[in-house]
């Protein structure tokens, strides 16, 4: 069983900067990417970016790219999200998951991220 924990949410300004992380515990060897979600109220979850473990280029919607920068640390089990010019938009619970073969099968509980203008 594989288990999600993000820290480093909290309050900034528009224009400001935060870091998102994300503790994985467990084990399982099918997990071949990590990612970021977004969630805010009366809104559909959206994913922000995809890290795959094997190397390839990280993905991003467009909303973020070139203000979001996701990393990974396989030695620690960690994942990473830095938000740089942050907007009152990006308000939002942010989300790390896990998953193999299409699908995201683990999901951390979240914290929020807000911003103000």
């Amino acid at each position: 069983q594989v288990q999600l924990e993000e820290s480093g949410g909290g309050s900034v300004q528009a224009g400001g900067s935060l870091m998102r992380s994300c503790a994985a515990s467990g084990y399982h060897p099918s997990i071949n990417y990590m990612g970021w979600f977004r969630q805010a109220p009366g809104k559909e979850r959206e994913g922000l970016a995809t890290i795959y473990t094997d190397g390839r280029p990280t993905d991003y919607t467009d909303s973020v790219k070139g203000r979001f920068t996701a990393s990974q640390d396989n030695a620690n089990n960690m994942v990473y999200l830095q938000m740089n010019s942050l907007k009152p938009e990006d308000t939002a619970m942010y989300i790390c998951a896990a998953g193999w073969a299409g699908r995201w099968r683990y999901w951390g509980q979240g914290t929020q991220v807000t911003v103000s203008s």
